[in-house]
């Protein structure tokens, strides 16, 4: 696998992509270079004022581009069943990409009552993939392939799940819980490529990073406007973070299991390709136990069985 940049994604046409949070940021630049290279892009935000403005934003630079927006909240389950269903509508759907997520936000909740940053980054992933599953596999019947990418983090490397305490009710700590979301995130990835092979499907799960770059995903990080002018010039642009997404979502070379981003000192920066991860994101069980316990969570299961 060689390392990867805008310059390698080729043309997606007659392809169709689901990109969750790509109203901003690392999601509007997957989205754009996507449409750049004429894919259908259907934009999956909370807001539709701000989906629709990014769809603008793409129109001007490519007229012909096809897209659409549909409606989801991650934190808010009912939003996640409605969206799913109306992706469903859809006639294929070759990957869907889970963008979307937050960081460090004081301890709130979701909808549902989750934790935030677990409730959004992880159980609304798993829950929009599960619902989503069906068309992916409809579509690689049909096409040969499919891909579900799910977006984690370097951050990844110092989370631990803490089983007794996902509702943040023992006490919170915002960097501890976002390492948490993001561990979760690879841990699931794996886990859905496991139990999709060892039932002979056709879709694929690819987790990938992107680096440290800039993003609205850090808007709850003190002093962010005071250094963004510095990190700017050292971090990756959301167009480069975007790298590790388009490549886990269209890389030919890539066949599943795979988790990719950015190769530059520190992974925080530079092209896509193998990245590292810790020991806790290839403990097998660990995976058993977490999709177990999001299955109770959410009430939704993929009905995949175990590896």
């Amino acid at each position: 696998m060689s390392d990867f940049t805008g310059a390698d994604l080729t043309g997606q046409s007659g392809r169709c992509f689901v990109v969750t949070g790509a109203n901003a940021g690392i999601g509007f630049a997957i989205a754009h270079a996507l449409a750049a290279h004429d894919a259908r892009v259907v934009l999956a935000c909370r807001n539709e004022d701000r989906a629709r403005a990014a769809m603008a934003r793409i129109v001007t630079d490519h007229p012909a581009a096809d897209l659409d927006f549909l409606p989801l909240d991650q934190g808010d389950l009912a939003s996640v069943r409605a969206a799913a269903a109306l992706a469903a509508k859809e006639p294929r759907i070759d990957a869907l990409i889970n963008n979307a997520g937050v960081m460090v936000p004081p301890l709130s909740f979701t909808k549902d009552g989750f934790e935030m940053q677990f409730g959004v980054n992880h159980l609304g992933t798993f829950a929009l993939t599960a619902l989503m599953l069906p068309l992916l596999e409809q579509t690689a019947a049909i096409h040969g392939e499919a891909r579900v990418v799910v977006t984690a983090s370097i951050a990844h490397k110092k989370g631990r799940i803490a089983f007794d305490n996902l509702d943040g009710s023992q006490g919170y700590a915002r960097m501890p819980f976002y390492r948490q979301s993001k561990l979760a995130n690879l841990l699931f990835a794996t886990e859905l490529d496991r139990r999709l092979r060892a039932g002979a499907s056709k879709v694929r799960a690819i987790a990938c990073h992107p680096g440290v770059a800039q993003s609205e995903l850090t808007r709850h990080i003190p002093l962010r406007r005071m250094f963004t002018p510095l990190l700017g010039m050292v971090l990756n642009t959301a167009e480069e973070g975007a790298w590790p997404a388009l490549q886990a979502a269209c890389d030919p070379a890539l066949s599943g299991g795979e988790y990719v981003g950015s190769r530059g000192i520190f992974e925080a920066r530079g092209p896509s390709g193998p990245a590292f991860r810790s020991a806790a994101s290839r403990d097998a069980e660990l995976a058993r136990r977490l999709w177990d316990v999001s299955v109770d969570m959410t009430g939704i299961d993929p009905a995949l069985a175990p590896a």
